[in-house]
């Protein structure tokens, strides 16, 4: 475990390199005009994208600029990086590398949904939150939270949002001093309710007992 996070960052950077080198590349082979044509359908998916995120009902992870930036970059580097391909390895390389970033994508975007789909429908889901120790329930707070930065679809993320209210509810509702000051701790988010919230119910004082009898 130690070892996985300096090897997928030196994997990253290797990737970081390859795609900056093939972009050169492909700027050089395509020169003005194709460059100008790979500018321009940058600026088009950027405004389509902005348009969308515009005109979105579902709640917005990111603003229209960021977007709109990110989705214009993405396809300028992605179009450099074809023709580089092109260039050095040959057409049919490039399609390739197409249709396998094509199907990454699509199973990458698939075991997110499958995942978010288990977290709402699995043993925590499907048994009341009354039913979970706190612990449990701290524990699916984090775990939901986990896969809303995933970017789950519409459906998934709606469920998600309704599960994690709920899981606030139960929180308070069982330890409200300890969930007022997680509350101001900072962002929800980020924070996890399991060092601010009652684990166990608070045992009665023997005396009050002996009192009571």
């Amino acid at each position: 475990m130690p070892v996985r996070g300096p090897v997928l960052r030196f994997l990253a950077g290797v990737g970081l390199v390859l795609v900056a080198a093939l972009s050169v590349v492909g700027g050089i082979a395509l020169r003005g005009p194709g460059v100008v044509a790979v500018l321009v359908s940058g600026a088009m998916a950027a405004c389509v994208a902005a348009g969308v995120v515009r005109e979105s009902r579902e709640p917005r992870r990111r603003s229209v600029a960021e977007a709109a930036l990110l989705v214009g970059g993405v396809t300028v580097v992605a179009l450099l990086v074809l023709s580089g391909t092109a260039v050095l390895a040959g057409g049919g390389v490039a399609v390739l590398l197409v249709s396998v970033t094509g199907a990454g994508w699509g199973a990458a975007r698939w075991s997110r949904e499958r995942r978010a789909r288990q977290a709402l429908s699995g043993p925590a889901a499907s048994s009341g939150l009354d039913g979970l120790d706190t612990g449990a329930l701290t524990a699916e707070w984090v775990r939901t939270g986990a896969l809303l930065r995933g970017t789950p679809s519409a459906s998934a993320l709606q469920g998600l949002v309704v599960r994690r209210a709920h899981v606030l509810d139960e929180l308070e509702r069982r330890d409200p001093v300890g969930f007022a000051r997680w509350m101001a701790a900072g962002p929800l988010a980020s924070a996890d309710p399991a060092g601010f919230v009652r684990v166990e119910p608070p045992r009665a004082d023997p005396s009050t007992e002996t009192e009571a009898a």
